[in-house]
């Protein structure tokens, strides 16, 4: 599944997108159990912005991958960067608690932090 992009229509501005997804999930590699996180994207645009439905269905790709926390979080923010060069991103997850552990994994790119 391949990230879709459109041009962003106010190259000249700085200003943030954001979009969160309730209801993600992954698969643990070592348990094979379900994962279940809420997925933060904020970045500001470069040249291109991020369509939303190619979003949707790039992240219900991990639904049966068995992936670990943090590399969900660093993938998707290396796919992003890579389909839309922003100049700024930010991936956050918060994953629903396990064994009375709560994670949350923040991956960042460019160095606004905004």
């Amino acid at each position: 599944m391949s990230l879709e992009t459109f041009s962003n229509p106010h190259p000249q501005r700085d200003y943030v997108i954001e979009h969160v997804v309730n209801e993600f999930t992954s698969v643990c590699p070592k348990t094979g159990q379900p994962d279940f996180a809420r997925i933060r994207i904020r970045y500001i645009p470069g040249p291109k912005c991020v369509e939303l439905k190619s979003l949707k269905l790039y992240l219900q790709t991990f639904r049966n991958k068995g992936i670990f926390y943090e590399d969900v979080t660093n993938l998707i923010l290396h796919d992003l960067v890579a389909a839309c060069s922003p100049k700024w991103m930010r991936v956050r997850s918060r994953w629903s608690t396990r064994g009375g552990i709560h994670s949350v994994i923040t991956a960042d790119y460019g160095e606004r932090d905004v």
